[in-house]
Parts: C-alpha cells; sequence; structure tokens
C-alpha cells in the first residue's frame, strides 16, 4: 500500500535522487584523488583508458580497469535482482537493502584505504548496486551515478521546450502547458548534474581535509535514505517495471 500520493511520492522520489547523484559525485571524486586517478562511477572514461592501456601493453592497469567494469556491472545485477525479488515476493520496501549495502561498501573503504584494488572494486560495486536501485522519477528515466545521459536528455527536453514556445506564441491549444512540463523536467534533469558536481566539489575538500575517511559522508548520506526507505518505499516504479515485464 503506497504511504504518499503519487505527486508526493515523486517529489519526495526527486530529492532522494537528487541526494544520490551527490553522493555518487563525492564517491567518485574521493575515489579518484585516493586511488591511483581511476573513476569507479564514469566508466566511461575508465573504458577509454582501458582501451589506452590495451595498446600500451599496460596489462595491470587494463586488468585493473576491466575489473572495475565487472565489479559496477555485478553491483548493478545485485540491485536489480534485488528489486525482482522485491517484486516477486510483494516486499513493502526493497530500496533500503540496496542503499544500506551501498552505504557498507562505501564506508568499508575507510577500513582497507591501503589495499587500492580491494578499495576500487567496492566502490565500482557501490555505485553499480545504485545505478540499480533508483531509476525512475516520475515518467522520467534517470541515472544518479553518471551524468553524461542526463546531459543529453536535458539538451532534448530544452529542444522540445523551445519549439513548445514558438507553438505557444502562434496560439497553438496545449503548448504553453506541455512547455511548463518540459521545462520542469528540464529543472530536475539540470539539477541531477548539479548535485553531481556539487557532490565533487564538496567532495574534494573533504578528501582534501580528512583524507579517504571522507567518504563516511556520503557513506551517512545514503544510509539516512535508506531509512527514508522504511517510511516512504522508493523503488515502486521499478518493481512495478519488473513485474510488468
Amino acid at each position: 500500500m503506497d504511504v504518499l500520493p503519487k505527486s508526493s511520492r515523486t517529489r519526495l522520489k526527486a530529492v532522494v535522487a537528487l541526494s544520490l547523484a551527490f553522493a555518487a559525485g563525492s564517491v567518485d571524486i574521493i575515489g579518484f584523488i585516493s586511488f591511483g586517478h581511476v573513476f569507479t562511477a564514469h566508466l566511461t572514461g575508465t573504458t577509454v583508458h582501458l582501451g589506452e592501456q590495451l595498446i600500451r601493453a599496460e596489462w595491470c592497469k587494463a586488468a585493473e580497469g576491466f575489473g572495475l567494469i565487472i565489479c559496477f556491472i555485478g553491483g548493478s545485477i545485485v540491485g536489480r535482482a534485488a528489486i525482482e525479488v522485491g517484486s516477486r515476493r510483494h516486499f513493502r520496501s526493497v530500496a533500503n537493502a540496496t542503499l544500506m549495502l551501498e552505504a557498507f561498501l562505501i564506508a568499508i573503504v575507510v577500513l582497507f584505504s591501503r589495499h587500492e584494488v580491494l578499495a576500487l572494486i567496492l566502490l565500482a560495486a557501490a555505485m553499480g548496486v545504485q545505478t540499480a536501485t533508483l531509476t525512475r522519477v516520475g515518467s522520467l528515466t534517470i541515472h544518479t551515478t553518471f551524468v553524461t545521459g542526463m546531459l543529453n536528455k536535458l539538451a532534448q527536453l530544452l529542444s522540445h521546450a523551445s519549439f513548445l514556445t514558438y507553438d505557444a506564441f502562434r496560439g497553438k491549444d496545449g503548448a504553453a502547458t506541455s512547455r511548463r512540463k518540459f521545462l520542469l523536467e528540464a529543472r530536475f534533469i539540470f539539477g541531477v548534474w548539479f548535485m553531481y558536481a556539487t557532490g565533487a566539489v564538496i567532495g574534494t575538500w573533504t578528501r582534501l581535509r580528512w583524507g579517504v575517511p571522507a567518504l563516511v559522508l556520503p557513506a551517512v548520506l545514503v544510509s539516512i535514505l535508506a531509512i527514508l526507505d522504511l517510511i516512504s518505499p522508493l523503488a515502486i516504479e521499478e518493481e512495478r517495471d519488473q513485474s510488468e515485464r
């Protein structure tokens, strides 16, 4: 049974998505600074570097990059599997478990910070879990651990809004209402990018002052979001997608 009306749930999920984007930006930059300048959420860059490393016969680095990609995929599979189980068994709350797993994986890196490869593996797995946990806000498909797709979506929404502005100027019925919808969605997508960038800024600042323990900040934030899921389940749309396949 839903605790909140759909509109309230959508607003809540939007806040959670923005918070997760902040956490991902922090984790990505803290991991980058701390462990060999390797991204654990931005795997486009990791993949590009993998190609370079293969050509340069840097086999150890290539193996590390490939391992991170596998761990990210593994974390995402775990997240999706949890949602599948939640859908089949009609669990009230699923995101709670996946977000707590993510927070645990991030926090435990503090204890294993001297083991660079292990730390990178744990962070990549955590980002994979987060990617699978929250994929929908209303009608929008979102990604909170990487923003290239979000910027592309932002461009699409702004393009639609510009044409609808022209249609509204010519008096076309419904154009103004549709334009407002697209602009609101564009504002949210911009917010995802902005929070990711803000997470990177704060993550850099805390890393330079606290070292690797700065990862505690995003871990605590994700834990709070996990507790929030107990009050209002967040993965309803994701579970419905699974049950309607």
